[in-house]
């Protein structure tokens, strides 16, 4: 009925639309795979600290462990930082993280309250999260096993504040 040349032709025409259609639908499929599996971009902080301070180089790691991402600035001294976002001297640590949006977050703020915190809608007054002093066992100050339970403070222009997370065992902060 059809020649072996005309048969071959069409078995090979068959062929390459098949193997063009299959690509074409695992080529869509990956792209929407890599789409649906996509991260979000990063939330950026400008962390402000001492080029020596390891506590400080280590709650830099946690932060970007926990899906920020940090840039850097060390300085000796950067008391004019914490001064220009007004935060008191009693509410003040090692570091200094500034948000995009301008929240100031000071010392070892676990990363968990930073991601709620920026979720969140704030009043005008807000200046943003402190952990003031470096309590034993927040992110970046583990010694051992040792931890002392500590507050997370909303900060408040002025140098009022509220109590934004009482934090009592280790496990709290992730």
């Amino acid at each position: 009925m059809f020649s072996k040349k005309f048969t071959l032709k069409a078995v090979a025409a068959f062929t390459l639309v098949i193997a063009i259609a299959s690509c074409s639908k695992e080529e869509v499929s990956v792209t929407s795979s890599k789409t649906q599996n996509a991260k979000p971009h990063p939330i950026l902080l400008e962390v402000y600290k001492s080029p020596t301070c390891g506590c400080c180089k280590k709650w830099v790691s946690h932060i970007n462990e926990q899906g920020f991402e940090s840039k850097v600035h060390n300085y000796q001294n950067f008391t004019a930082v914490k001064e220009e976002k007004e935060i008191e001297p009693r509410y003040r640590s090692c570091h200094t993280a500034i948000s995009k949006d301008g929240y100031a977050f000071e010392g070892h703020v676990p990363a968990k309250f930073i991601h709620k915190f920026l979720k969140e809608k704030h009043a005008d007054d807000v200046i943003g999260l402190s952990v003031p002093a470096m309590p034993a066992g927040t992110p970046g100050m583990e010694v051992g096993d040792k931890f002392q339970p500590y507050k997370v403070l909303l900060l408040k222009k002025g140098g009022a504040y509220e109590v934004y997370a009482s934090v009592q065992s280790y496990e709290e902060q992730f």
